[in-house]
Protein backbone atom coordinates (compact mmCIF):
# COMPACT_ATOMS: atom_id res chain seq x y z
CA UNK A 1 0.00 0.00 0.00
CA UNK A 2 1.43 3.53 -0.55
CA UNK A 3 2.72 4.91 1.97
CA UNK A 4 0.61 8.15 1.49
CA UNK A 5 -2.47 5.99 2.65
CA UNK A 6 -0.96 4.48 5.39
CA UNK A 7 -3.66 4.21 8.45
CA UNK A 8 -1.25 6.84 10.64
CA UNK A 9 -1.36 9.21 7.71
CA UNK A 10 -5.26 8.73 6.83
CA UNK A 11 -6.07 9.70 10.57
CA UNK A 12 -4.01 12.24 10.67
CA UNK A 13 -5.92 13.51 7.62
CA UNK A 14 -9.46 12.76 9.52
CA UNK A 15 -8.28 14.78 12.55
CA UNK A 16 -7.53 17.53 10.49
CA UNK A 17 -10.77 17.62 8.48
CA UNK A 18 -12.72 17.19 11.56
CA UNK A 19 -10.74 20.27 13.48
CA UNK A 20 -11.24 22.33 10.17
CA UNK A 21 -14.58 21.29 10.07
CA UNK A 22 -15.61 21.97 13.70
CA UNK A 23 -13.74 25.86 13.31
CA UNK A 24 -15.72 26.02 9.94
CA UNK A 25 -19.48 25.11 11.63
CA UNK A 26 -18.14 27.57 14.93
CA UNK A 27 -17.67 30.19 13.04
CA UNK A 28 -21.59 29.81 11.34
CA UNK A 29 -22.90 29.89 14.51
CA UNK A 30 -21.23 33.25 15.24
CA UNK A 31 -22.79 34.47 11.78
CA UNK A 32 -26.06 32.88 12.80
CA UNK A 33 -26.02 34.03 16.58
CA UNK A 34 -29.15 32.53 17.20
CA UNK A 35 -29.04 29.22 18.70
CA UNK A 36 -32.35 28.97 20.24
CA UNK A 37 -33.32 29.03 15.99
CA UNK A 38 -30.90 26.47 15.52
CA UNK A 39 -32.20 24.59 17.87
CA UNK A 40 -35.67 25.18 17.07
CA UNK A 41 -34.83 24.19 13.57
CA UNK A 42 -33.44 21.18 14.58
CA UNK A 43 -36.84 20.04 15.38
CA UNK A 44 -38.56 21.02 12.81
CA UNK A 45 -36.31 18.89 10.21
CA UNK A 46 -37.93 17.60 7.46
CA UNK A 47 -36.50 13.92 7.71
CA UNK A 48 -37.12 12.55 4.26
CA UNK A 49 -35.14 14.51 3.05
CA UNK A 50 -32.23 14.03 5.03
CA UNK A 51 -32.37 10.64 4.18
CA UNK A 52 -32.55 11.59 0.60
CA UNK A 53 -29.43 13.04 1.12
CA UNK A 54 -28.64 9.65 2.19
CA UNK A 55 -29.35 8.06 -1.04
CA UNK A 56 -27.13 11.44 -2.75
CA UNK A 57 -23.83 10.25 -1.04
CA UNK A 58 -24.30 7.11 -2.13
CA UNK A 59 -23.89 8.19 -5.63
CA UNK A 60 -20.22 8.83 -5.17
CA UNK A 61 -20.31 5.06 -4.85
CA UNK A 62 -22.41 3.91 -7.51
CA UNK A 63 -22.07 6.39 -9.82
CA UNK A 64 -18.27 6.75 -9.17
CA UNK A 65 -17.89 2.63 -9.75
CA UNK A 66 -19.87 2.80 -12.82
CA UNK A 67 -17.86 4.89 -14.70
CA UNK A 68 -14.85 3.01 -13.56
CA UNK A 69 -16.22 0.18 -14.90
CA UNK A 70 -17.39 0.93 -18.06
CA UNK A 71 -13.62 1.97 -19.00
CA UNK A 72 -11.94 -1.42 -17.42
CA UNK A 73 -14.68 -3.53 -19.01
CA UNK A 74 -12.69 -2.32 -22.55
CA UNK A 75 -9.18 -3.10 -21.32
CA UNK A 76 -10.02 -6.72 -19.22
CA UNK A 77 -12.43 -9.07 -19.04
CA UNK A 78 -15.44 -8.96 -16.88
CA UNK A 79 -13.74 -6.81 -14.20
CA UNK A 80 -15.24 -6.66 -10.36
CA UNK A 81 -18.61 -4.46 -10.89
CA UNK A 82 -18.28 -4.69 -6.92
CA UNK A 83 -14.54 -3.62 -6.22
CA UNK A 84 -15.20 -0.84 -9.06
CA UNK A 85 -18.22 0.18 -6.96
CA UNK A 86 -15.59 0.04 -3.55
CA UNK A 87 -13.09 2.27 -5.67
CA UNK A 88 -15.32 4.92 -6.66
CA UNK A 89 -16.80 5.40 -3.00
CA UNK A 90 -13.14 4.86 -1.16
CA UNK A 91 -11.35 7.18 -3.69
CA UNK A 92 -13.99 9.59 -2.28
CA UNK A 93 -13.30 8.87 1.43
CA UNK A 94 -9.32 9.62 0.88
CA UNK A 95 -10.34 12.49 -1.39
CA UNK A 96 -11.97 13.85 2.05
CA UNK A 97 -9.55 13.31 4.48
CA UNK A 98 -6.37 14.33 2.57
CA UNK A 99 -5.23 17.99 1.74
CA UNK A 100 -5.76 18.74 -1.86
CA UNK A 101 -7.72 14.99 -2.93
CA UNK A 102 -4.17 13.66 -2.62
CA UNK A 103 -5.84 10.08 -1.70
CA UNK A 104 -8.04 9.92 -4.38
CA UNK A 105 -6.50 8.41 -7.28
CA UNK A 106 -4.11 6.33 -4.98
CA UNK A 107 -6.73 4.66 -2.79
CA UNK A 108 -8.68 3.93 -6.30
CA UNK A 109 -5.59 2.07 -7.36
CA UNK A 110 -5.56 0.27 -3.98
CA UNK A 111 -9.08 -0.78 -4.28
CA UNK A 112 -9.33 -1.76 -7.97
CA UNK A 113 -5.67 -3.58 -7.40
CA UNK A 114 -6.80 -5.52 -4.14
CA UNK A 115 -10.51 -6.89 -6.58
CA UNK A 116 -7.42 -8.26 -9.35
CA UNK A 117 -7.72 -4.85 -11.59
CA UNK A 118 -3.60 -4.89 -13.10
CA UNK A 119 -1.92 -1.59 -11.99
CA UNK A 120 -2.07 -0.52 -15.95
CA UNK A 121 -6.07 -0.68 -16.16
CA UNK A 122 -6.08 0.62 -12.70
CA UNK A 123 -3.91 3.87 -13.96
CA UNK A 124 -6.10 4.07 -17.10
CA UNK A 125 -9.60 3.31 -15.66
CA UNK A 126 -8.68 6.59 -12.83
CA UNK A 127 -7.25 8.68 -15.64
CA UNK A 128 -10.41 8.03 -17.64
CA UNK A 129 -12.69 8.96 -14.41
CA UNK A 130 -11.02 12.33 -14.20
CA UNK A 131 -11.52 12.70 -17.91
CA UNK A 132 -14.67 12.45 -17.42
CA UNK A 133 -15.06 14.79 -14.33
CA UNK A 134 -13.68 17.74 -16.53
CA UNK A 135 -15.10 16.49 -19.40
CA UNK A 136 -18.68 17.09 -17.50
CA UNK A 137 -18.22 19.98 -15.85
CA UNK A 138 -16.60 21.91 -18.79
CA UNK A 139 -19.59 20.42 -21.05
CA UNK A 140 -21.95 21.51 -17.75
CA UNK A 141 -20.57 24.90 -17.15
CA UNK A 142 -21.15 26.13 -20.75
CA UNK A 143 -24.93 24.57 -20.79
CA UNK A 144 -25.43 26.21 -17.51
CA UNK A 145 -24.67 29.97 -18.84
CA UNK A 146 -27.05 29.01 -22.02
CA UNK A 147 -29.50 28.20 -19.66
CA UNK A 148 -29.56 31.46 -18.02
CA UNK A 149 -26.87 31.02 -15.32
CA UNK A 150 -25.27 34.33 -16.31
CA UNK A 151 -28.59 35.91 -15.55
CA UNK A 152 -29.25 34.23 -12.68
CA UNK A 153 -25.99 34.20 -10.88
CA UNK A 154 -25.74 37.69 -12.02
CA UNK A 155 -28.26 39.03 -9.77
CA UNK A 156 -27.60 37.01 -6.74
CA UNK A 157 -24.92 40.06 -5.44
CA UNK A 158 -20.98 39.74 -4.28
CA UNK A 159 -18.87 37.62 -3.02
CA UNK A 160 -15.56 38.82 -1.86
CA UNK A 161 -15.59 41.52 -4.43
CA UNK A 162 -16.13 39.77 -7.14
CA UNK A 163 -20.11 39.37 -8.65
CA UNK A 164 -21.67 35.00 -8.51
CA UNK A 165 -21.17 35.28 -12.26
CA UNK A 166 -17.37 36.08 -12.34
CA UNK A 167 -16.34 33.50 -10.08
CA UNK A 168 -18.21 31.39 -12.71
CA UNK A 169 -16.59 32.13 -15.19
CA UNK A 170 -13.17 31.97 -13.94
CA UNK A 171 -13.67 28.59 -12.64
CA UNK A 172 -15.15 26.87 -15.42
CA UNK A 173 -12.08 28.37 -17.36
CA UNK A 174 -10.12 26.30 -15.30
CA UNK A 175 -11.83 23.03 -16.13
CA UNK A 176 -11.99 24.35 -19.63
CA UNK A 177 -8.49 24.19 -19.99
CA UNK A 178 -7.68 21.12 -17.94
CA UNK A 179 -10.50 19.11 -20.13
CA UNK A 180 -8.56 20.30 -23.67
CA UNK A 181 -5.60 19.09 -22.29
CA UNK A 182 -6.86 15.89 -21.23
CA UNK A 183 -8.13 15.58 -25.08
CA UNK A 184 -4.33 15.70 -25.86
CA UNK A 185 -3.51 13.42 -23.46
CA UNK A 186 -5.96 10.91 -25.41
CA UNK A 187 -5.32 11.76 -28.85
CA UNK A 188 -1.65 12.08 -28.40
CA UNK A 189 -0.85 9.55 -25.94
CA UNK A 190 2.74 8.00 -27.59
CA UNK A 191 3.87 11.63 -27.30
CA UNK A 192 3.01 11.77 -23.63
CA UNK A 193 4.33 8.66 -22.68
CA UNK A 194 7.82 9.52 -24.03
CA UNK A 195 7.56 13.17 -22.42
CA UNK A 196 7.14 10.88 -18.97
CA UNK A 197 10.07 8.51 -19.82
CA UNK A 198 12.07 11.24 -19.99
CA UNK A 199 10.88 12.87 -16.73
CA UNK A 200 11.45 9.14 -15.44
CA UNK A 201 14.96 9.30 -16.63
CA UNK A 202 15.54 12.26 -15.50
CA UNK A 203 14.14 11.27 -12.14
CA UNK A 204 16.65 8.01 -12.21
CA UNK A 205 19.80 10.44 -12.26
CA UNK A 206 19.58 11.63 -9.49
CA UNK A 207 18.08 9.20 -7.39
CA UNK A 208 19.00 6.00 -6.73
CA UNK A 209 15.66 4.37 -5.04
CA UNK A 210 13.82 5.81 -8.26
CA UNK A 211 16.56 4.42 -10.59
CA UNK A 212 16.21 0.44 -9.42
CA UNK A 213 12.58 0.95 -9.99
CA UNK A 214 13.55 2.48 -13.33
CA UNK A 215 12.61 -0.70 -15.87
CA UNK A 216 9.22 -1.36 -13.71
CA UNK A 217 8.26 2.29 -14.42
CA UNK A 218 8.93 1.84 -18.26
CA UNK A 219 7.15 -1.31 -18.67
CA UNK A 220 3.76 0.07 -16.50
CA UNK A 221 4.12 2.98 -18.60
CA UNK A 222 4.15 0.94 -22.22
CA UNK A 223 0.80 -0.71 -21.05
CA UNK A 224 -0.81 2.28 -20.15
CA UNK A 225 0.17 3.66 -23.48
CA UNK A 226 -1.34 0.86 -25.11
CA UNK A 227 -4.79 1.28 -23.35
CA UNK A 228 -4.98 4.40 -24.38
CA UNK A 229 -4.32 3.15 -27.86
CA UNK A 230 -7.23 0.50 -27.12
CA UNK A 231 -9.60 3.17 -25.64
CA UNK A 232 -8.89 5.04 -29.34
CA UNK A 233 -11.32 4.00 -31.14
CA UNK A 234 -15.46 3.88 -31.47
CA UNK A 235 -15.68 1.83 -28.36
CA UNK A 236 -12.83 3.35 -26.69
CA UNK A 237 -14.41 6.65 -26.96
CA UNK A 238 -18.17 5.30 -26.53
CA UNK A 239 -16.55 4.00 -22.74
CA UNK A 240 -15.28 7.50 -22.62
CA UNK A 241 -18.97 9.12 -23.49
CA UNK A 242 -20.28 7.03 -20.84
CA UNK A 243 -17.68 7.68 -18.39
CA UNK A 244 -18.70 11.40 -19.02
CA UNK A 245 -22.34 10.93 -18.40
CA UNK A 246 -21.77 8.92 -15.20
CA UNK A 247 -19.94 11.61 -14.08
CA UNK A 248 -23.05 13.36 -13.65
CA UNK A 249 -24.38 10.70 -10.93
CA UNK A 250 -21.42 10.58 -9.42
CA UNK A 251 -21.02 14.31 -8.79
CA UNK A 252 -24.88 13.99 -7.78
CA UNK A 253 -24.19 14.78 -3.92
CA UNK A 254 -22.04 18.22 -4.67
CA UNK A 255 -24.63 19.43 -7.19
CA UNK A 256 -28.24 18.37 -5.62
CA UNK A 257 -26.87 18.58 -1.96
CA UNK A 258 -28.09 22.54 -1.63
CA UNK A 259 -31.30 21.56 -2.91
CA UNK A 260 -31.80 18.79 -0.53
CA UNK A 261 -30.66 20.78 2.45
CA UNK A 262 -32.92 23.59 1.87
CA UNK A 263 -36.37 21.07 1.27
CA UNK A 264 -35.28 19.55 4.52
CA UNK A 265 -35.17 23.24 6.24
CA UNK A 266 -38.81 23.68 4.70
CA UNK A 267 -37.22 26.17 2.21
CA UNK A 268 -38.77 26.48 -1.12
CA UNK A 269 -36.73 27.39 -4.24
CA UNK A 270 -36.15 27.46 -7.66
CA UNK A 271 -34.64 24.34 -8.93
CA UNK A 272 -32.40 25.31 -11.75
CA UNK A 273 -31.05 28.30 -9.46
CA UNK A 274 -29.67 26.63 -6.83
CA UNK A 275 -28.04 23.72 -9.00
CA UNK A 276 -26.53 26.46 -10.51
CA UNK A 277 -25.45 27.74 -7.50
CA UNK A 278 -23.90 24.55 -6.60
CA UNK A 279 -22.39 23.80 -9.45
CA UNK A 280 -20.36 27.06 -8.79
CA UNK A 281 -19.46 25.98 -5.12
CA UNK A 282 -18.22 22.43 -6.96
CA UNK A 283 -16.08 24.73 -8.94
CA UNK A 284 -14.38 26.75 -6.60
CA UNK A 285 -13.53 23.79 -3.94
CA UNK A 286 -12.73 21.46 -6.36
CA UNK A 287 -8.70 22.44 -5.57
CA UNK A 288 -9.29 23.66 -2.09
CA UNK A 289 -6.08 23.22 -0.35
CA UNK A 290 -7.76 21.46 2.74
CA UNK A 291 -9.19 17.68 3.44
CA UNK A 292 -12.77 17.70 2.31
CA UNK A 293 -12.36 21.52 1.48
CA UNK A 294 -13.44 21.28 5.28
CA UNK A 295 -13.54 24.90 6.94
CA UNK A 296 -13.62 26.83 3.55
CA UNK A 297 -16.61 24.94 2.54
CA UNK A 298 -18.64 25.97 5.45
CA UNK A 299 -17.67 29.56 5.17
CA UNK A 300 -18.47 28.95 1.00
CA UNK A 301 -21.25 27.96 1.19
CA UNK A 302 -22.47 30.43 4.27
CA UNK A 303 -21.85 33.11 1.44
CA UNK A 304 -23.17 32.04 -1.52
CA UNK A 305 -25.96 30.38 -0.20
CA UNK A 306 -26.86 33.55 1.81
CA UNK A 307 -29.35 34.57 -0.71
CA UNK A 308 -31.94 31.54 -0.09
CA UNK A 309 -30.60 30.59 3.34
CA UNK A 310 -31.70 32.93 6.77
CA UNK A 311 -28.86 34.34 8.69
CA UNK A 312 -30.42 32.22 11.39
CA UNK A 313 -30.94 29.10 9.72
CA UNK A 314 -27.45 29.39 8.27
CA UNK A 315 -25.23 27.10 10.79
CA UNK A 316 -28.05 24.02 10.34
CA UNK A 317 -28.39 24.48 7.11
CA UNK A 318 -24.14 23.77 7.00
CA UNK A 319 -24.35 20.99 9.01
CA UNK A 320 -27.15 19.20 6.84
CA UNK A 321 -25.46 19.93 3.55
CA UNK A 322 -21.97 18.86 4.87
CA UNK A 323 -23.61 15.40 6.03
CA UNK A 324 -24.80 14.87 2.18
CA UNK A 325 -21.71 16.37 0.59
CA UNK A 326 -19.03 14.43 2.93
CA UNK A 327 -19.93 13.20 6.32
CA UNK A 328 -22.21 10.21 5.11
CA UNK A 329 -18.81 9.12 3.03
CA UNK A 330 -16.53 9.90 5.40
CA UNK A 331 -18.50 7.81 7.97
CA UNK A 332 -19.01 4.65 5.23
CA UNK A 333 -15.30 4.39 4.23
CA UNK A 334 -14.05 4.50 7.98
CA UNK A 335 -16.46 1.48 8.06
CA UNK A 336 -14.84 -0.33 4.92
CA UNK A 337 -10.97 0.62 5.69
CA UNK A 338 -11.41 -0.44 9.61
CA UNK A 339 -12.34 -4.22 8.09
CA UNK A 340 -9.47 -4.08 5.51
CA UNK A 341 -7.11 -3.24 8.37
CA UNK A 342 -8.21 -6.18 10.39
CA UNK A 343 -7.66 -8.59 7.23
CA UNK A 344 -4.80 -6.89 6.21
CA UNK A 345 -3.45 -4.28 4.20
CA UNK A 346 -2.44 -5.37 0.66
CA UNK A 347 0.57 -3.52 -1.04
CA UNK A 348 -0.81 -2.80 -4.94
CA UNK A 349 2.55 -4.32 -6.04
CA UNK A 350 4.32 -3.79 -9.87
CA UNK A 351 2.72 -3.72 -12.95
CA UNK A 352 1.38 -7.76 -13.77
CA UNK A 353 1.46 -8.80 -9.91
CA UNK A 354 -0.84 -9.72 -7.70
CA UNK A 355 -1.53 -7.66 -4.64
CA UNK A 356 0.99 -8.57 -1.54
CA UNK A 357 0.07 -8.32 1.99
CA UNK A 358 2.43 -5.36 3.81
CA UNK A 359 2.54 -4.62 7.43
CA UNK A 360 0.11 -2.21 8.62
CA UNK A 361 1.89 1.22 9.69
Amino acid sequence: MPKLLTPKILLRGFEIFAAASVIGFGLTLLYGNNLPAFIRGLGRLEWGWVLAGLGLAAMDWVGGGLRLWVVARELMPKPSLKGMILAGGMSAWAAYITPLQSGSAPMMLYTMRRYGVPLPVAMTSTLMGFVGTVAFFAIAGPAAIFAGAGKSLGERGNVFGLSLYDLFLGSLTVFAGLGALLVLVMIFPRLVRDLLKRGAEWAGRRSARFASRLDTFRTGLDEAHGHLVALNRPRGWLAVLWCTLLSGPSHANKLLAGYVTLRALGIHANFVDVLLLQTLITFLLYFAPTPGASGIAELMSAAVMSVYVPKELTPLYTLIWRLVLTYYTVAAGFFVFSHWVRKGLKSIGAPGEQPAEVALE
